[in-house]
């Protein structure tokens, strides 16, 4: 995986725009980034995962994905080493760090349906 198809994946995610953060590449949704690029160097790529997302994708690909270094790794930000990426399991990871980050609808959004409770009739004498 190159740094552009890196670049095309989060940017194909809805809401996805990049910006610049510390002299990189970001990739944010809802003003939240979810993904960096060419951190530490050229050659990584970052995915902001929850932490069990990214125990599963480190434990199961190790040669691909790394915990950052110290507390932001503890959070669950993830390197991805892009020349041993495969497109497909980055695409997952993006997917899942974009989930985390985008916005959520809000409970009492105008697209939830809402019926006011009949009033209670009250009997004489209460």
């Amino acid at each position: 995986m190159t740094a552009a198809d890196f670049r095309r994946l989060a940017l194909s995610l809805p809401g996805a725009e990049e910006r610049s953060h510390m002299n990189h590449p970001d990739f944010r949704v809802g003003g939240k980034i979810f993904a960096t690029l060419s951190y530490p160097d050229e050659g990584w790529g970052m995915v902001k995962l929850f932490p069990d997302q990214q125990a599963e994708f480190v434990g199961a690909h190790p040669k691909m994905f790394a915990p950052v270094k110290g507390g932001w790794g503890k959070q669950g930000c993830t390197h991805v080493l892009l020349k041993a990426a495969k497109k497909e399991l980055v695409r997952e990871a993006m997917q899942a760090a974009w989930e985390r980050a985008a916005p959520k609808a809000s409970p009492c959004s105008d697209t939830v349906a809402t019926k006011k409770a009949p009033a209670k009739k009250r009997r004489a004498g209460n």
